[in-house]
């Protein structure tokens, strides 16, 4: 039998406006509770471990410990989604976090939960002021992916027809977003005091300003226009493909782009092995080395010779397509380097790639701290090689300095 529909009553008002102000609040005790539980498992876990003379058993103890760590980590990301799902792209790159984590936490890339159509729908039709059946032949209800801030659909125009993707922020999240960053704020405050010798917070403040912008979506078309139109017009081929913006359908909650057919990078071995062709073969190797060098040429020109950029690029915002072709994803972070800043780099590049020590560092005598930075990091894996790497790596692994877990 089918039920009648209730139109809301008063208390399903209040009840529904009382947890909105609650969420915050639960959102915070949530974080702070597993926050607590994985400080607390390292903390104990370094007292343990400072009894362990053999240095082979401390390491296997520590890459455990990791491991343990990466899995409350995973947990947590996974039950709060939001800001979390960002913070676990950004801290699950290999240049950041133990490799336990990375393996952990790169598969939350684009896994969020997905916003009904119904409210979807809604959004659409209050953003662009048309109806959803007006705008599209067709709309695929589930959804392409949904990822932290937004979900996308796959929908095909009227009129010319074309195959796009609709991208969706979900209603609320900026406010929860921001609850988020809070927290974390106070927690890289709190390590700052106790165990960390860097400034932490000034990086959950960048960050702060990062996703702020990832709000705007009008903002992140510009963004997606000015990089490929640079790169279509610098190159007789773009070395990566750019989707194309429908800007008549762009507000600050929705964009319509081109939809490009291909499959996640992480997905392209697997892909390869369904097709018949071994990982370790000839046509692999070829695909691989097409793929490194089009996003190399693709980067070196956006940061070297533009100075804007795309500054997001984890597994999820790359597509491999047909032939081994390259497409870029998700401009909601970018970057615009000074030109002082953007040559500094460029003329470390140069130097380095000519292995002249000296010219390194005349590069850095009129460049800006950011460049100094990445070039000292660079500078001690030129100079000294293998050691360098082996050094750096003992950095997190090693007994004393352990308390830079995070």
């Amino acid at each position: 039998m089918k039920m009648p529909f209730l139109s809301p009553t008063p208390f399903d008002d209040f009840r529904e406006k009382l947890s909105a102000r609650l969420r915050p609040w639960q959102r915070s005790l949530h974080f702070w509770a597993h926050t607590a539980q994985i400080y607390t498992g390292y903390k104990v876990f370094q007292v343990r471990v400072s009894f362990v003379k053999d240095a082979k058993k401390r390491e296997d103890m520590w890459e455990r410990q990791h491991e343990l760590a990466a899995e409350k980590i995973y947990n947590m990301c996974s039950e709060l989604g939001g800001f979390f799902l960002k913070i676990a792209q950004i801290v699950g790159k290999p240049d950041l976090a133990p490799a336990a984590w990375v393996r952990r936490l790169v598969t939350l890339c684009d896994q969020a939960p997905a916003t009904p159509y119904e409210v979807v729908r809604v959004v659409l039709e209050k953003e662009l002021g048309r109806g959803v059946n007006e705008m599209f032949e067709t709309f695929d209800t589930n959804p392409l992916g949904s990822a932290s801030i937004a979900q996308v659909h796959k929908a095909r125009l009227k009129g010319n027809k074309s195959d796009v993707v609709v991208k969706v922020q979900h209603p609320g999240i900026e406010e929860l977003m921001m609850t988020d960053i809070h927290n974390l704020q106070a927690f890289a405050l709190y390590m700052q005091k106790t165990d960390i010798k860097f400034d932490l917070y000034s990086i959950t403040k960048e960050m702060e300003k990062q996703i702020s912008y990832e709000f705007d979506f009008a903002r992140e078309a510009r963004a997606m226009d000015k990089i490929r139109r640079f790169l279509y017009e610098n190159n007789k081929k773009s070395p990566v493909l750019v989707p194309q913006v429908m800007h008549d359908m762009v507000t600050r909650r929705v964009l319509v782009m081109e939809y490009i057919d291909g499959i996640p990078i992480l997905r392209l071995g697997d892909e390869m092995a369904k097709r018949g062709f071994k990982p370790s073969g000839r046509v692999a190797a070829a695909a691989k080395q097409k793929i490194l060098k089009n996003l190399t040429l693709a980067y070196g020109q956006m940061i070297l010779k533009s100075g804007f950029f795309h500054a997001d690029p984890h597994p999820g915002n790359i597509l491999i397509c047909k032939g081994s072709e390259v497409a870029l994803l998700d401009y909601g972070q970018v970057k615009d380097l000074p030109d002082r800043l953007r040559l500094g780099f460029a003329n470390l590049v140069l130097a380095m790639a000519d292995n002249d020590p000296v010219g390194t560092t005349e590069s850095l005598r009129w460049s800006q701290p950011l460049v100094a930075v990445l070039s000292n990091f660079m500078i001690s894996r030129f100079l000294v090689g293998k050691n360098g790497t082996t050094m750096f790596t003992q950095c997190y692994v090693g007994s004393k300095t352990q308390a830079c877990w995070v």
